[in-house]
């Protein structure tokens, strides 16, 4: 799924996010939220927390993250553009000059931490080849396709 979802779900005292499956209730059916009892909810004007209310209990809350850990590593918090500078900018570059190497439209930029035309560039060809807007600025989805793509033609993810 290319969609990046830093919201969970989770009760009071327990430090994990709660784990959640759905249903459409035709093909797969499982206790606990539908896709049309959830549709049925939100017609009558309920919310998101209510519908999860509704099936799981008063006690379940809806969080966002604000960092995301992750191979191989999570999103500064910030958008990183033309005059950003540091070790994130430079972990950026050096993943884009590995995944260059399987997209070779990408051009290679040096690896320095700072994010100039270049930089700017190379994240704008990435954009554009993963569809993404074409800003040239590393923003949250940006940097997560970077860094899943990273992941799929380093094999890092793989068991050896």
């Amino acid at each position: 799924m290319d969609s990046i979802f830093a919201n969970y779900l989770s009760r009071p005292g327990v430090r994990q996010p709660i784990f959640t499956s759905y249903c459409d209730g035709q093909r797969v059916t499982c206790s606990g939220l539908s896709q049309w009892g959830s549709k049925y909810l939100g017609d009558q004007g309920y919310s998101a927390i209510e519908i999860i209310r509704y099936y799981y209990g008063n006690d379940m809350y809806i969080n966002t993250a604000d960092i995301i850990s992750g191979v191989p590593s999570s999103w500064s918090g910030y958008d990183l553009g033309i005059g950003a500078s540091g070790d994130k900018v430079r972990q950026l570059q050096n993943q884009l000059n590995r995944i260059a190497r399987n997209y070779p439209a990408i051009p290679t930029i040096t690896a320095d931490g700072i994010y100039g035309p270049r930089t700017a560039e190379a994240v704008r060809t990435f954009q554009r080849i993963f569809n993404l807007p074409q800003t040239g600025v590393t923003d949250y989805a940006t940097w997560y396709e970077i860094s899943d793509i990273y992941v799929g033609v380093t094999r890092i993810a793989e068991p050896e």
